[in-house]
């Protein structure tokens, strides 16, 4: 019986998952296989290559050939290099992040949370502290101004300078009220 080593589909559109499996090169993509040897998930990020190696190397010992996916995924296991007596048969494989439990991720989301509250206040305080600064400022230039008019002799407290008394304003009438006072109607 001639038997590969090949990958056997499971999964949605779009979103495959593979196992790696030793199967009778006549069967199906997808038919009965005579043995799991690991699993392959290529759209997580980094992608999920386990082969138990034992098994691999039995196989592949007694003639089992893999086809050139899975031949790429033993290079990346350092299976291949076992089965050809290369020296150097450490793996290429990214470790997966370790999944948190939900005791870790209620944690997580209480910190961010403490981080979020603590930025807040701080960019609160310093929009005070601008704002009383801004105050003071606004405090000083005005004593400033009080006081340079103090030293002026001239005392402009409201802003408006005092009219004197001898310099009458007369009201100039526009021409319109001018003719209508005039009592002329021609």
């Amino acid at each position: 019986m001639a038997t590969k080593i090949r990958l056997k589909r499971f999964g949605k559109k779009r979103a495959p998952f593979y196992r790696v499996v030793v199967i009778d090169s006549r069967k199906a993509r997808d038919g009965q296989a005579i043995e799991e040897i690991g699993i392959y998930h290529p759209t997580r990020e980094p992608s999920v290559i386990e082969v138990n190696s034992d098994r691999a190397q039995y196989w592949l010992g007694v003639g089992a050939k893999p086809s050139e996916i899975v031949q790429r995924l033993l290079e990346l296991t350092g299976d291949w290099a076992k089965f050809k007596g290369e020296k150097n048969t450490s793996s290429k494989v990214i470790a997966q992040p370790e999944k948190l439990t939900i005791e870790d991720k209620v944690q997580k989301i209480a910190d961010d949370a403490e981080k979020l509250k603590q930025k807040v206040n701080k960019k609160l305080a310093e929009e005070k502290a601008a704002k009383e600064a801004e105050a003071k400022e606004a405090e000083s230039a005005a004593a400033a101004k009080e006081a340079e008019a103090s030293e002026t002799g001239t005392e402009e407290v409201s802003g408006d300078p005092k009219v004197d008394e001898n310099s009458a304003t007369t009201e100039e009438v526009p021409p319109t009220e001018a003719n209508a006072s005039e009592g002329g109607d021609a």
